[in-house]
């Protein structure tokens, strides 16, 4: 297994809520330059919801060539649970960038007023609850961010550090193969070299790189 997910050089991405297929060109520009052969994955996040976004990613990999998937934020929370339903699906290894696996405190303080509710659409209650611990056979890692810009310190007050929207504890899930951090906000995940060094580390290895503070940079 470990060889054979070595030579996997197909990679598909899904993205967060908010966001379009679009918004990932810059990683998949940086993992391009890693050495991968990058496609995105796309989906109404809020009129939709994680649903038929689900349903329509195990689809996609189904019957298709062994493809890795990264998902941001949202886009890690519909990967997961396509592997759940899924668990024959041709995936040899997953990351997550700053997803909150655990249940996200400012989905949840959003959620609780009447004029920000809405934000999240049919995406709420994935990102209220999170995930279920990880025991699937696919090997999933987690960059997490830890600079604290963005929308969720308006909103909520984080235990501990985190990267603006998502606590660090809001990515722990128990069964992850590996965790690192990044000098990085959520939304500048997508944009960090050091994310998509870490990115392509963990698909090639199964483990993220433990060289100190510079590590992935490029």
């Amino acid at each position: 297994m470990t060889a054979e997910a070595e030579a996997v050089r197909r990679v598909l991405l899904v993205h967060g809520i908010w966001n379009a297929k679009s918004w990932l060109a810059p990683l998949a520009w940086r993992l391009r330059a890693h050495g991968f052969e990058v496609r995105t994955f796309g989906y109404p996040s809020v009129t939709g919801g994680p649903e038929p976004a689900i349903e329509a990613l195990v689809a996609r990999l189904r019957g298709a060539p062994p493809t890795h998937l990264v998902g941001h934020s949202l886009g890690g929370l519909i990967g997961l649970e396509a592997l759940r339903r899924a668990p024959d699906l041709p995936v040899p290894r997953m990351v997550c960038l700053g997803s909150p696996l655990c249940g996200s405190a400012t989905a949840r303080s959003l959620a609780a007023r009447a004029w920000s509710a809405w934000v999240l659409g049919r995406s709420g209650e994935a990102l209220r609850q999170g995930c279920r611990p990880w025991t699937g056979r696919v090997p999933v890692g987690m960059v997490a961010g830890n600079v604290p810009h963005g929308v969720g310190r308006l909103l909520t007050r984080f235990e501990g550090a985190s990267d603006g929207t998502v606590g660090l504890a809001e990515t722990r899930l128990p069964g992850l193969a590996d965790h690192c951090e990044v000098p990085a906000s959520h939304t500048g995940l997508v944009f960090s070299a050091r994310a998509a060094a870490q990115t392509a580390h963990f698909l090639r290895t199964g483990r993220f790189l433990r060289c100190g503070p510079a590590a992935g940079a490029v």
